[in-house]
């Protein structure tokens, strides 16, 4: 069988019992693990992605969560669109700047843990203290972190299994 066929084949698998478990169990949201399933063969697909999608990726939700601290407890008299887009502006630079330490140099991975953070604090109404200080599974940073290494896993999952699928 081809590479693509058997990359199908395992990804369409391991897709379904991921989404099994993100519903069934929880812990992780399917749309962040699957962000992080693409981000880990966008850095190649190898153990090296796995370990790059897993800490660009966090480190992309961390910048995110500061970026949500900030603004649920530094109020500034701004006009109202104004702030938001100036911590979100300072804390992509920062975010950006991270890539000349080499573990975090996979800009688009950072990218993708920020806007999945932004996405899930923004629609998700975690943009509060209430979520963002809690020590459980509201909480943006520990959901989507725990949903980038989840997707990372099933990445490296998939790669191994369409591997040994291609070789039959």
């Amino acid at each position: 069988m081809t590479s693509l066929v058997a990359l199908s084949i395992s990804i369409g698998v391991l897709g379904g019992v991921a989404t099994w478990l993100a519903l069934t169990v929880g812990y992780f949201f399917i749309w962040g693990a699957f962000i992080s399933w693409a981000a880990f063969f966008y850095n190649g697909g190898n153990d090296a992605a796995f370990k790059t999608t897993i800490i660009c990726g966090i480190w992309g939700v961390i910048c995110a969560w500061v970026a949500g601290l900030i603004l649920a407890n530094v109020p500034v008299d701004l006009p109202v669109n104004l702030w938001p887009a100036i911590v979100v502006g300072v804390t992509v630079l920062v975010l950006c700047l991270g890539a000349h330490v080499e573990m975090l140099s996979s800009i688009p991975t950072a990218v993708v843990g920020y806007a999945a953070t932004a996405a899930y604090m923004l629609t998700g109404g975690a943009m509060d203290m209430m979520h963002l200080g809690a020590p459980n599974f509201s909480n943006p940073l520990i959901v989507i972190s725990v949903s980038i290494i989840v997707g990372a896993i099933f990445g490296w999952l998939s790669g191994k299994l369409a591997g040994v699928l291609g070789k039959g």
